[in-house]
């Protein structure tokens, strides 16, 4: 077994590559809006350590740059963030129960959307060891992006700060093309998905909400319905 969790966190490093610099590039207009809410490389850099989350980082930031209270701050990164609770509910179905309770939390610590896209895409039962190796790379990477923009974020051009944001949605193309190839069934939701959000970013009732919001009512809905209607077999994912 540990011979297998070796293999698996070296793969997760491997993964984690890209990841690591696409957080990089967007995290380093993160670092500026840091700077502008008063913070200093080293407490922006801590912030990233410890709190790995890109629009609830943008959302605290804003909430100090503003002199808001500590009230106005945990509702904002509670609204902005409650997207990973659905991610790690759904990453705890995908562990092994091999794995001792702790690894949940573990993991927990660093649930993202593309740390758990590369995770769920793992074959089988996913071995913690993985999302660990691809943690490991990927972090460090949104650390040093946010460092990098307090420190000469305001040097570079507004147009190249804002053109290296571009990267991570490559990396979202490339998480999700895969098995949409594979399944005209996950193609179909994918294409349909991304039509529902543009819908709800422009209807008057649902635009007002948050992103985070918007996320979570589009993925309870469709993942819900797609159960339903297209159900997987326990053998499937074993």
């Amino acid at each position: 077994m540990k011979k297998q969790n070796i293999i698996c966190y070296k793969k997760g490093l491997r993964h984690g590559i890209p990841i690591a610099l696409g957080y990089l590039a967007v995290s380093f207009t993160l670092g500026i809006a840091a700077k502008n809410a008063g913070m200093t490389a080293l407490q922006a850099t801590a912030t990233s350590l410890l709190v790995n989350a890109s629009a609830g980082q943008y959302a605290g930031f804003t909430v100090i740059a503003s002199q808001g209270s500590y009230l106005e701050m945990a509702v904002m990164i509670v609204v902005a963030n409650a997207r990973y609770l659905l991610m790690s509910c759904s990453l705890s179905q995908k562990l092994s129960s091999e794995f001792p309770f702790f690894h949940r939390f573990l993991i927990g610590f660093d649930v993202t959307d593309e740390i758990f896209g590369v995770s769920m895409a793992f074959p089988g039962k996913l071995n913690p060891f993985y999302t660990y190796g691809v943690i490991t790379v990927a972090a460090p990477g949104w650390a040093l992006g946010t460092c990098l923009g307090v420190l000469c974020g305001t040097v570079l051009p507004a147009m190249i700060v804002s053109a290296l944001s571009v990267g991570l949605y490559g990396m979202f193309l490339a998480i999700i093309i895969p098995p949409a190839r594979k399944s005209k069934i996950i193609a179909g939701l994918v294409v349909f998905s991304m039509f529902a959000s543009f819908l709800f970013a422009r209807i008057p009732i649902f635009h007002t909400l948050s992103s985070g919001v918007r996320i979570i009512i589009l993925t309870v809905v469709i993942s819900g319905v797609a159960a339903i209607v297209f159900p997987i077999p326990d053998n499937a994912n074993s």
